[in-house]
């Protein structure tokens, strides 16, 4: 099992200045701020909040998931979840707007705060794939319409397209999700499992270390300033996921840190897909193994069939990274030139020269980059994305 991530908002340095998950929403922070004494916690929260705590007698729930389980299907709802640490998986499937508040405390407010004390909300699970099960059925978070949407299935097409659209608008703050089951020895061990939805993070964490983060078949993503750990394909997915401001801290380097699966328009119209990592860095977790992230050790992916796509964009990149970048899946599964892998500005570290890079990468000029964008790939600018988080 993994031990406690404690303190998973490590310092880490990058180019001279300190990079923790620091972003504060300006919409729900009084409503995050632990309330002193004799003051309801529900102080400051929009109208209608649920407050989930172990631990608080004014609490609604002792439970994440029996919260949302008390929900309506369409209206919009808020949940502050209270300090602690919840162990539970949380599976939405409601269509309706709904934001989970990770509580925090005054320390925040201070730019030199202890970095181990910001994040006070750990969910987490140790549920891992077996014989038998599809590796969804391993993830802490689910957002998806049904279990069947949920699913990821097998080989380069995955599971069957569904005609279903889950939650329109999930939101969530300040909040650790980890599955613990994981290790170098356990293979699957999923986080997140978003498919069929629309979801956004902010100041989050995601840990685990095979296949921690998945935006499944027709599912839109966003996160910003938030931490994912992991070693083998630990972002992967089906739909279009964007990354701003993100540490991947690689725990160790199996496959690639990114793969990805690709498909024609006929399946999902409208949908650009692929992982889209920018403004963020790629260093070796401070948790690693001291033999497990070395020097050129690691992949930056490796396509989960011909049509995947990934672009990194103004990203630094330590000396984990190996020069040539990518690597094929498997002897059958290769980069071809329908397979689109681009970098733009890889900065300062080793990892991010890129004068060894294989031929069939793509090194995007200024005005290439420029058509990367959230607005460009999302389609439009997604109503669904808290774009006043600051951090």
């Amino acid at each position: 099992m993994v031990r406690s991530l404690a303190l998973v908002f490590v310092v880490i340095l990058a180019s001279g200045n300190l990079w923790i998950v620091l972003g504060l929403s300006p919409q729900f922070l009084q409503c995050q701020l632990q309330k002193p004494a004799g003051k309801s916690a529900l102080s400051g929260c929009p109208t209608g909040t649920l407050f989930v705590s172990p631990t608080d007698a004014d609490a609604n729930f002792t439970s994440v998931q029996d919260a949302i389980l008390s929900l309506d299907e369409d209206s919009s709802a808020v949940i502050l979840i209270g300090a602690g640490k919840y162990r539970e998986t949380v599976n939405i499937t409601r269509q309706g707007p709904l934001t989970l508040l990770g509580q925090l405390n005054e320390i925040a407010l201070n730019p030199s705060f202890n970095p181990s004390s910001h994040n006070l909300v750990q969910i987490w699970n140790n549920a891992f794939v077996q014989t038998g099960m599809d590796d969804a059925q391993s993830a802490v978070l689910l957002v998806a319409p049904s279990f069947n949407a949920s699913l990821i299935g097998a080989g380069p097409t995955g599971a069957p397209l569904q005609p279903l659209f889950g939650n329109r608008d999930f939101k969530a703050y300040n909040i650790d999700f980890q599955n613990r089951a994981a290790n170098f020895a356990i293979s699957q061990a999923l986080v997140t499992d978003i498919s069929y939805a629309n979801a956004s993070f902010y100041g989050c964490t995601f840990a685990s270390y095979q296949d921690t983060w998945y935006t499944g078949r027709n599912g839109s993503t966003y996160v910003v300033d938030s931490i994912i750990f992991g070693q083998t394909d630990y972002i992967f997915g089906f739909g279009t996921a964007w990354f701003q401001k993100v540490t991947l801290a690689n725990r160790a380097c199996g496959g690639g840190i990114v793969a990805w699966k690709g498909t024609n328009l006929t399946d999902a119209p409208g949908n650009r897909y692929g992982a889209y990592i920018a403004d963020s860095q790629i260093i070796r977790s401070p948790d690693a193994n001291a033999t497990a992230v070395t020097e050129d050790s690691c992949f930056l992916g490796r396509p989960w069939n011909p049509l995947a796509t990934t672009v990194f964009l103004r990203t630094f990149m330590d000396n984990s990274i190996r020069p040539e970048g990518w690597k094929n899946f498997s002897a059958t599964s290769l980069i071809t030139n329908t397979t689109f892998y681009a970098e733009f500005d890889s900065t300062v570290g080793p990892g991010g020269n890129t004068s060894q890079r294989i031929p069939e990468e793509h090194l995007l000029t200024a005005s290439q980059a420029a058509e990367f964008t959230v607005g460009k790939v999302f389609l439009g600018i997604p109503s669904w994305i808290d774009f006043e988080y600051s951090f």
